[in-house]
């Protein structure tokens, strides 16, 4: 009755915003261009010269799409398989530079792994059998062309990867580690040196007076090209206009479900019905069933299982009670005790599953229909019944439930209402010692009972609850703020209707052509669509539906690909440009030869730190200082350096002591040790190194396949 009534009160709604649903979307069809595919590139992109075909990029993105499910966005669908299309691009210019391929001999081999615990090609002895194999592909060329080519791909994967392997095998053994770089690697962690130094802060000179232009600004960035390319981006802001319900909706929600506790004679259109009382119902599932948003949930649970801030109250109810109407979980509700019961709160039981064929989570082996499942379990029952003795290894011979298998079928004390319904039943409504067999959904249990705790008291709860949700009045209302709001936006400032109105903007600055999620509103492409369109422009305002409600955005800055600008990139290198201008001022300012004046004349101390070395270059009471470690290194004992420019301030630095490594008389450990670091890093880096150093075209934005 309530999703009836709902449904009949929305369904005005319902209409208009499906005539508008298709409007938009032949309008959108006219206006990018996807009403036709004639225009559209006949290419994605291309890696080092391959073109990547538009119409098998989008074959394989409907197909992982697939394999994903619905969870997964367009959008991440189509980054996954284009990052897998570049991948192999880019590996195979490598292959064929190298003439890698994979050789008959050499594909056999890989498939005699890959399949060797297969029964279908398994012969008597359970060896795999390459005749076996060989009759079922020509099986499938002769009689099923669909998964022939399916067996072919597979075959492509399992060359992919073994040519992939092949490669980066081959580049690992070209990178060994020599005992010259193995006696590096040890002097640069055993030489160790104690130093005296003066740190002069950055700190000590305020922010106030360094001045930094913005052709400072745009000098650092062209001498530093590499750290400030970006792709194109926009920045938008927004007002979200959420549907709500209203004060007055929750009022009114809470009055209609209050009916239920009372009960009452309805007149509806006309015809006199009777909602009887909550406390009066005889068959509770079926009551609720119809006049909640929420199903019958069938089950007794302890006081603790109450998932419900109102357990308290729940729990000391007496069968036949109701309780409410209270507010939770975005719900109104109103509950019943409609049973009460003594179980122990746990038991410890072990068992022997028996599955049959398309039963949950049965293996691909299974091929035992219901009934002789069921035949089997019960053949099994009267076998332990005779001598409970053999359970264990029953369990052993014909349990298919991998998590009890090496526990002789036990699963050990676990509370009430762990286990599926059936199986929950059986072990906690039997006794110590019974013996049964239980269907599930995922096959027939042999079950003993081998232990239960003391009992206490459950109880079965019944709860009628209603969505809070906006009524079609209120929604009616939001989708007219919001229109009112996107056509003031188009002719004011945005920002001051949306103060004048206490609406919230958001900005939101970056957006990459491909992305699809908007902080705030999750994923909303259409909203990125629209900022990335051809006919955009700077001050454009657009209202989008979006789940439960609207956003009016608009569009604040186009950025075009290449060297960010000065004023975005001011965040990041002002920081860098203020120490290099701090340190500028700290050595103008000086004018000395020794720590103690540097000291006295900057109004610190000289401090002390020991056993400093290269592989690590801290200093102790500074922190990580690479360059003045390293500045340090090359003075002699007793001598002291000039002024160096560390990351925390301005340094002078006297070597006070300088300890070598101890001498080895071989240096093939640490040889062994670079080696494999330098194994781990070809894994590591290797692709990302090539794909840096390919030719990528990225054209799914221009082909539309977005």
């Amino acid at each position: 009755m309530a999703i009836l009534n709902k449904i009949r009160q929305k369904t005005l709604v319902l209409i208009i915003v499906i005539a508008m649903a298709l409007f938009a979307f032949v309008l959108s069809g006219l206006f990018d261009g996807s009403a036709s595919f004639s225009n559209k590139q006949s290419t994605v992109g291309s890696v080092n010269g391959k073109d990547i075909s538009r119409e098998d990029f989008i074959e394989k993105v409907e197909f992982t799409q697939r394999q994903m499910g619905p969870n997964a966005t367009n959008t991440q669908v189509m980054n996954r398989v284009w990052e897998q299309e570049v991948r192999q691009a880019v590996l195979e210019s490598q292959f064929e530079e190298l003439g890698i391929t994979v050789e008959k001999d050499q594909m056999r081999d890989l498939l005699k792994t890959a399949l060797a615990t297969n029964p279908q090609f398994l012969n008597e002895a359970g060896l795999f059998d390459e005749s076996k194999m060989n009759e079922y592909i020509a099986n499938l060329k002769s009689n099923s062309p669909a998964q022939y080519a399916s067996w072919v791909d597979y075959e492509n994967s399992l060359a992919a990867n073994a040519l992939q392997q092949n490669y980066y095998n081959l580049v690992k053994a070209g990178l060994t580690g020599t005992l010259a770089e193995g006696e590096l690697d040890h002097k640069l962690d055993g030489n160790k040196i104690d130093i005296k130094f003066v740190q002069v802060p950055y700190t000590s000179i305020p922010d106030s007076i360094v001045k930094v232009s913005k052709s400072d600004i745009s000098s650092y960035i062209n001498n530093h090209k590499d750290k400030f390319e970006v792709e194109a981006s926009r920045d938008i802001k927004f007002v979200q206009f959420k549907e709500v319900a209203s004060v007055e909706d929750e009022s009114n929600i809470k009055n209609e479900l209050g009916i239920f506790l009372e009960g009452r004679l309805v007149d509806e259109t006309g015809r006199k019905d009777t909602i009887v009382a909550f406390s009066e119902v005889k068959n509770d599932a079926e009551f609720i069933n119809l006049n909640s948003d929420v199903k019958f949930n069938d089950r007794f649970v302890f006081k603790l299982g109450l998932a419900s801030q109102e357990a308290d109250s729940l729990y000391s109810l007496k069968v036949g009670e109701t309780y409410g109407p209270y507010k939770e979980g975005g719900y109104f509700k109103i509950s019943k005790l409609i049973a009460e019961k003594q179980v122990p709160d746990s038991a410890k039981v072990r068992h022997i599953l028996v599955p049959f064929l398309g039963a949950q989570s049965a293996a691909p082996d299974v091929t035992l229909t219901e009934n002789q499942a069921k035949e089997r379990a019960d053949s099994l029952l009267a076998v332990i019944k005779r001598n409970r003795s053999k359970f264990p290894e029953l369990v052993k011979e014909f349990s298919s439930d991998r998590g009890s298998l090496d526990k002789e079928g036990r699963y050990d004390w676990h509370p009430y209402n762990t286990m599926v319904p059936e199986f929950n039943d059986f072990e906690f409504e039997g006794k110590v010692g019974d013996l049964g067999v239980v269907k599930t959904i995922f096959g027939f249990h042999v079950i003993e009972i081998e232990g239960q705790t003391s009992k206490k008291r459950a109880v079965k709860v019944g709860t009628i609850a209603r969505e809070i949700e906006p009524s079609e009045e209120t929604t009616a209302k939001i989708f007219r703020d919001a229109s009112k709001f996107e056509i003031g936006a188009g002719d004011t400032d945005f920002e001051e209707l949306a103060k004048e109105s206490n609406f919230t903007v958001r900005p939101v600055n970056g957006i990459k052509a491909l992305d699809e999620s908007i902080p705030g509103v999750g994923n909303q492409r259409q909203i990125v669509r629209w900022a990335f369109e051809d006919d955009a422009n700077i001050g454009d305002v657009k209202r989008f539906n979006i789940p439960g409600g609207y956003v009016v955005a608009q569009l604040v800055a186009q950025h075009k690909a290449g060297l960010m600008s000065v004023d975005d990139a001011t965040a990041q290198v002002l920081p860098t440009l203020k120490k290099e201008k701090k340190a500028e001022i700290i050595r103008d300012r000086v004018s000395v030869s020794t720590l103690e004046d540097l000291a006295t004349a900057e109004s610190t101390t000289v401090r002390t730190a020991s056993a400093i070395n290269m592989k690590n270059p801290t200093i102790s009471g500074a922190g990580r200082e690479p360059l003045v470690v390293g500045t340090a290194f090359g003075l002699n004992e007793g001598e002291t350096s000039s002024l160096v420019d560390g990351e925390k301030g301005v340094y002078m630095i006297q070597v006070t002591k300088v300890t070598p490594a101890v001498e080895l008389d071989n240096y093939q450990a640490a040889a062994n040790r670079i080696e494999q670091q330098k194994s781990l890093t070809v894994n590591s880096k290797l692709f990302n190194a090539l794909k840096e150093a390919s030719e990528i075209e990225d054209n799914r934005i221009e082909s539309q396949v977005q």
